[in-house]
């Protein structure tokens, strides 16, 4: 990237930085910061993520709307949230042929941000379905199952692009050198950009990273641009409005596995269309699903490989779905814990679970198996 690009970048964030750092020990601090110079001058709220009344009758008396800043806001221990807006070089990103490992990936932020990052992970396990909601429109369910970690809430808020909330596990990502909680809200929110694995638009499209535990993992090789697992995700969010656009935007990159992990990603639109994406020896297959957990749905010999437990979350889910037909944004809450980690006797849990209404554009967010409390973040 120009130097002359950096240095205007630094200039508006006010210091060099990046992401903020996820440690497995769920008591770590999760990094909140205060606003720069440049940022308060900017502000317009009072400090940090506005908290509401819920504004809807049907939820929980417990849920809290918030509304999120430039400033990263802890909701609670292990779960915060920040709003990032403007440009954040993706265009130029995909322009430049993209990235084909997650490496490739961090030194593209390092040349934008001259702070040296990294990403990295360990295999994660996941549930999703897709359901009419009761209320009108769509709901997409999806817990994120791994070890305690800081999961950080982004709503990022484009120039060229859809608006959108994803969620980022920051463990899966290191600054050279330097503890990432430490650094600029605004870099943290800037990088983290990189790395969703999980979210919806403001069209109601929603994206989930699934895990799939198979000793292969996804390397493409043609003259396609590139992309990693969480680019890819950045680049539904930001460019498609329903899984048909998805797919195609997919069809023209070559898609690489973040982390080295063998991977699906589960799709799902406002108009209750829902899919698994898979690759199957580099090609990609699409089955019609309204559920996805963490072995593969494709018909062929890879069919059913994936962990045990992950067809039984499958088959926990698609009897609820069968029984039930359309649900309220409660019983979608309520088939996520049925098959969150405390049902199964793990040392992993839940890290977050996430209720998406793709009619009202709004994500409720619940923390840690702890589903007497949601976090309403509204899209738009």
């Amino acid at each position: 990237m120009k130097r002359d690009f950096l240095i205007c970048l630094l200039l508006i964030l006010g210091a060099a930085g990046l992401l903020s750092g996820c440690g497995k020990d769920s008591g770590e601090q999760t990094g909140i910061k205060n606003y720069s110079e440049e940022s308060q001058e900017s502000r317009t709220e009072e400090e940090g993520a506005v908290r509401e009344e819920n504004g809807k009758e049907s939820r929980d008396e417990n849920a809290i709307r918030v509304t999120p800043t430039s400033e990263i806001t802890e909701l609670e221990t292990g779960l915060s949230i920040v709003r990032y807006e403007g440009e954040y070089g993706f265009d130029t990103f995909l322009e430049q042929g993209g990235a084909a490992s997650d490496g490739d990936v961090a030194a593209y932020i390092t040349s934008l941000l001259a702070q040296e990052i990294h990403m990295e992970g360990a295999p994660f396990g996941c549930s999703t379905l897709s359901v009419e909601n009761q209320d009108g429109g769509y709901l997409f369910g999806r817990n994120f199952d791994w070890n305690a970690c800081n999961g950080l809430i982004v709503s990022a808020r484009p120039e060229k692009g859809y608006f959108s909330v994803s969620t980022v596990n920051m463990d899966f990502i290191r600054a050279g050198g330097i503890d990432t909680s430490r650094l600029p809200d605004s870099m943290q929110a800037f990088v983290s950009l990189y790395a969703p694995l999980d979210g919806m638009n403001e069209k109601g499209l929603a994206v989930s990273v699934n895990m799939i535990q198979d000793s292969v993992s996804i390397n493409q090789d043609t003259a396609k641009p590139d992309l990693t697992t969480t680019t890819a995700v950045r680049l539904l969010l930001d460019k498609a409005a329903n899984v048909e656009e998805a797919l195609e935007l997919l069809r023209q990159y070559d898609f690489h596995s973040s982390m080295g992990m063998m991977v699906h990603l589960a799709l799902a639109d406002a108009e209750g269309r829902s899919v698994a994406v898979e690759y199957v020896d580099n090609e990609m297959i699409v089955t019609e699903t309204p559920v996805v957990t963490n072995f593969y749905l494709a018909d062929g010999e890879k069919q059913g490989i994936g962990t045990a437990q992950s067809h039984t979350r499958y088959e926990i889910l698609t009897q609820t779905l069968g029984e039930r037909g359309a649900m309220t944004e409660t019983e979608v809450r309520d088939a996520l814990d049925s098959v969150s980690k405390d049902n199964f006797g793990e040392f992993e849990s839940t890290e977050w679970s996430i209720v998406m209404n793709q009619e009202t554009k709004e994500l409720l967010y619940y923390h840690r198996e702890k589903y007497e409390t949601a976090y309403i973040i509204s899209v738009e």
